[in-house]
């Protein structure tokens, strides 16, 4: 069979620059001890392991930012943000209670995070399209002071009522469906007259799910490697199923089935942006021995 990697699979721009900043200060002196990562740096477990490895410990976010300061009693030394970002809070927090801040946050997230304060600021009424759990639109949503409403699939953006007189601000998630903000924006801009969309969706999303369809139309089948937490490895499994029914999503090559490929002459492979160098390596090595 032939075996295709999408040349945009694997760590982002932001992703990676994350991981150094992390692997970078477990060895500084000059940074203060214990480091602690709030949640997972990157949504991927083989990489959260080996962070671990480091000496770097876990807090995992609460419901209330005070809580994670209770950890404070353990001496944290310093915090870090993941690429995902924060809202502004935590760093106001963090200075009261002494703890130094190592922020990773993704450029592309700080962008959108200034700009949900901008429109707030311009009295703006702000659509967030994205997850709302999702750890960055949460962030987002706080930069805008909360005063945001989401849009993250068909029903909401049906259910959604804004003031006419107010102007509309459109912001995503950084690893929102290309498509389906287009749709939003659509809709938005045929029942309000002053609607001012800003293209949030990093470049490199926007590479990978534009990749991730040529790879669904030329293969037979598509493999798309990721977490199950992922949420730009979860948009590109959807956007390849619609095109190419034989589209299957894994974490790593045990969760390969040999019978996905009877009949296969083709195979396509793509990655999320959380998804490190040796996992894809792993898989393209074990796909090409089948």
């Amino acid at each position: 069979m032939e075996v295709t990697l999408s040349k945009y699979a694997g760590f982002c721009d932001g992703v990676d620059r994350a991981y150094n900043i992390v692997k970078k200060i477990a060895d500084d002196p000059m940074i203060k001890k214990p480091i602690y990562v709030l949640g997972s740096l990157v949504h991927n477990e083989d990489v959260v392991k080996k962070i671990e490895q480091l000496g770097i410990g876990n807090i995992k976010p609460g419901e209330r930012l005070e809580e994670i300061f209770e950890y404070a009693d353990k001496k944290i030394g310093t915090l870090v943000i993941t690429a995902h970002g924060m809202g502004p809070k935590i760093y106001e927090l963090a200075k009261k209670k002494g703890v130094d801040i190592v922020d990773t946050t993704c450029p592309k997230v700080t962008k959108v995070q200034r700009l949900a304060r901008v429109f707030f600021d311009r009295l703006y009424q702000i659509v967030i399209v994205g997850e709302k759990d999702h750890k960055e639109v949460k962030g987002i949503y706080e930069w805008a002071k909360k005063k945001a409403v989401f849009v993250e699939n068909i029903l909401d953006l049906k259910k959604l009522r804004l003031d006419v007189s107010k102007k509309v601000a459109i912001i995503s998630q950084t690893t929102q469906s290309q498509d389906f903000v287009k749709k939003v924006s659509d809709f938005i801009r045929g029942k309000y007259s002053d609607v001012e969309l800003v293209d949030t969706i990093c470049l490199a999303t926007q590479n990978r799910q534009n990749e991730v369809k040529e790879l669904a139309k030329r293969n037979d089948a598509v493999i798309i490697i990721g977490s199950p937490e992922s949420a730009n490895s979860n948009r590109l499994w959807e956007i390849s199923k619609k095109i190419n029914s034989r589209s299957y999503f894994i974490q790593r090559k045990y969760d390969i089935k040999k019978e996905w490929f009877d009949n296969c002459q083709k195979i396509g492979v793509t990655a999320g942006a959380s998804s490190p160098k040796w996992i894809i390596e792993d898989v393209m090595v074990y796909l090409k021995s089948l």
